[in-house]
């Protein structure tokens, strides 16, 4: 199964924001033993890097991003993304291009914190602990 993270849900993990990061855990060790294909969106790295240099400062900022980029393949953000992005409804337009870079890679889903943000969407949308519970009852 391929799936998109939003942006939230690394700043989750990587910050431990509790209640939200038990279950971000959950979903980047299904990553890592390729149970989901994990995407991140290119513009998650550039905001995950900006965010985390305030709190962590930009070395160990860069550290993480390398980690990130070893774990997750990349969804590109290119002019036809954006263009996409602009038509597409969505009102927050960050939210329409992770939408349309999650398509351009095919993705089945999106995990996100905010499954309201996502209401056009024509992929499946799941919080993170609905898709921990939907990978589980494929397992069964």
């Amino acid at each position: 199964m391929k799936v998109l993270f939003d942006t939230n849900v690394i700043l989750d993990f990587l910050f431990d924001r509790e209640p939200f990061s038990d279950p971000a855990a959950e979903l980047f060790m299904l990553v890592q033993k390729n149970e989901i294909k994990g995407f991140l969106c290119a513009t998650t790295i550039t905001t995950i890097f900006y965010i985390a240099s305030k709190i962590i400062g930009s070395k160990s900022a860069i550290k993480q991003i390398k980690r990130l980029l070893k774990l997750f393949d990349i969804a590109k953000v290119d002019g036809l993304i954006l263009a996409a992005a602009t038509i597409s409804g969505f009102k927050d337009f960050e939210d329409a291009v992770l939408y349309e870079s999650a398509l351009s890679v095919q993705a089945h889903g999106i995990v996100t914190p905010n499954p309201g943000d996502f209401k056009k969407a024509k992929i499946q949308i799941y919080s993170p602990t609905e898709l921990l519970y939907t990978l589980k009852s494929i397992e069964k």
